[in-house]
């Protein structure tokens, strides 16, 4: 019988290379468009929308965002099936696993180790991780919407949820009276490297937001009054 470590270390590989499926660009080309080369370029769910428009912006956030969750739901049933006690050494294998998606959507393997910048699918795991990071995740979700209702802006909302993730993280875990070093240290490091990830994917937008040339998502034009 595999221990649970086993079963995470087979885990890692198979979920970088569901993270690695470029599904942005899968249904683009479905579709007769090339998003690698319209638009901003970048194949994830927020170029696809707007040269398809917003039912193809949910299809491929929906497919990133189940390509970060499953392999990680997986691997936390792993880890509260197998581990009575969990260890920091533990907690590096089943965030290896998250980390491993993470990769895969943002360095994939079927387009030379580039790809899309990882906010969908770093969401699916970040709730993946149950239940240390659910409820933060879920709380950080709330943070996006709120923020993009504000400045219909996605990628500015989605750096501030980055950001917002660990600080949601380190406030809710002090509430429930959970420490954040000794052995749970990697929850609080993994937290911290995604959002520095999830920003860096966005230079390219940081740099249109300084400039003012970063686009909106426009609201739908009410029907005209009878």
């Amino acid at each position: 019988m595999t221990t649970a470590a086993q079963q995470l270390c087979i885990l890692i590989p198979l979920a970088y290379l569901l993270g690695s499926i470029p599904f942005g660009l899968l249904v683009g080309l479905a579709k007769g468009v090339d998003p690698r080369t319209a638009g901003s370029g970048n194949i994830g769910a927020t170029n696809v929308g707007r040269l398809l428009g917003g039912r193809f912006f949910a299809i491929v956030f929906t497919l990133d965002f189940l390509k970060g969750l499953l392999p990680t739901l997986a691997a936390s049933w792993v880890v509260h099936r197998h581990t009575p006690e969990l260890n920091a050494n533990v907690y590096l294998l089943w965030l290896a696993v998250g980390l491993a998606t993470i990769l895969g959507h943002m360095f994939s393997l079927f387009l030379a180790f580039k790809g899309g910048k990882g906010v969908a699918t770093s969401a699916g795991v970040m709730l993946g991780i149950f239940p240390d990071y659910t409820l933060a995740g879920a709380v950080v979700v709330v943070v996006w919407i709120a923020c993009f209702l504000a400045t219909r802006i996605i990628s500015l909302s989605s750096m501030i949820a980055a950001v917002a993730f660990p600080i949601m993280y380190l406030l809710i875990s002090m509430l429930r009276g959970q420490g954040v070093l000794g052995d749970r240290w990697p929850l609080l490091a993994f937290c911290l490297l995604v959002g520095v990830m999830v920003v860096w994917k966005h230079r390219s937008n940081i740099a249109r937001l300084r400039a003012g040339t970063e686009p909106k998502v426009k609201r739908k034009p009410q029907p005209a009054a009878p």
